[in-house]
């Protein structure tokens, strides 16, 4: 069998489609290389079996560098929607705000943070405290205090390690919740759960396209969203990391 079958009979609205959508969305780009979509429909998507290899440093290198190009590829606007797609958007199995914001810490604090806190304080996850210091970092970053001059990036927008697949021909990305954002959001969630050969990565990117000035000690904030997002559904351990997170973006101003 040379394609995957992946089948959810309580798949919301618009599920699998949007996940087509994105790997398509992607893989227009040219850049890194993204699993190919055979059929999507709901509750189903077949995509083209991906053969599992042993992770190497020139292949991270070589996905550092197609990440660099796809990222370069851009989005209409912070919080843009893969092409052509005017359904939902998800993140893993939760549904992501359809937002849109010429300024990038308005969408990403209004749309990829704040709206996953609710359901963490709700679930337990998240002191009342902590989420006060999320409140406090989110309001900094809506106000503008980390924009720059970077255009909105084509992300991949979920770009854990579990995502990151190495095959016999390279690094194979599956699995988005593409949209247009900041490309230092995918470079801190592969920092976030450990990419095999992480450095590797960093210099191929760094090759295509230089990181700017300041990057590393912004990785918290980067982290922000997806750290909100396992703490509204994975447990207590995610909230106090989120709210780590936040105090090192609130000493940064």
């Amino acid at each position: 069998m040379d394609t995957f079958v992946k089948e959810r009979a309580d798949a919301p609205p618009g599920f699998f489609e949007a996940e087509a959508a994105g790997l398509r969305w992607l893989a227009e780009a040219g850049g890194a290389r993204i699993a190919q979509v055979r059929s999507a429909s709901a509750g189903r998507i077949e995509l083209k079996r991906i053969e599992p290899a042993r992770p190497t440093a020139d292949a991270a290198t070589s996905f550092g560098r197609a990440l660099a190009h796809t990222h370069a590829a851009g989005a209409e606007t912070f919080g843009a929607p893969p092409e052509g797609w005017d359904g939902p958007l998800y993140i893993g199995r939760r549904e992501m705000p359809r937002v849109t914001d010429e300024s990038w810490g308005r969408f990403y604090a209004e749309g990829r943070v704040l709206p996953f806190l609710e359901p963490a304080l709700s679930a337990g996850h998240v002191r009342e405290s902590e989420a006060g210091v999320v409140r406090e970092a989110c309001e900094l970053i809506a106000d503008g205090a980390f924009n720059d001059d970077a255009p909105p990036a084509r992300i991949h927008g979920d770009l854990w390690s579990g995502n990151v697949l190495f095959s016999p021909a390279g690094v194979v990305l599956i699995d988005p919740a593409a949209h247009g954002g900041h490309a230092e959001t995918d470079l801190a969630m592969l920092a976030l759960f450990g990419a095999p050969h992480l450095e590797a990565i960093l210099v191929g990117y760094h090759e295509s396209s230089p990181l700017r000035e300041g990057w590393q000690a912004r990785i918290p904030l980067h982290q922000l969203h997806p750290l909100a997002v396992h703490a509204a559904g994975h447990g207590r351990a995610y909230g106090v990391e989120l709210a780590e997170a936040a105090r090192a973006v609130l000493a940064l101003t």
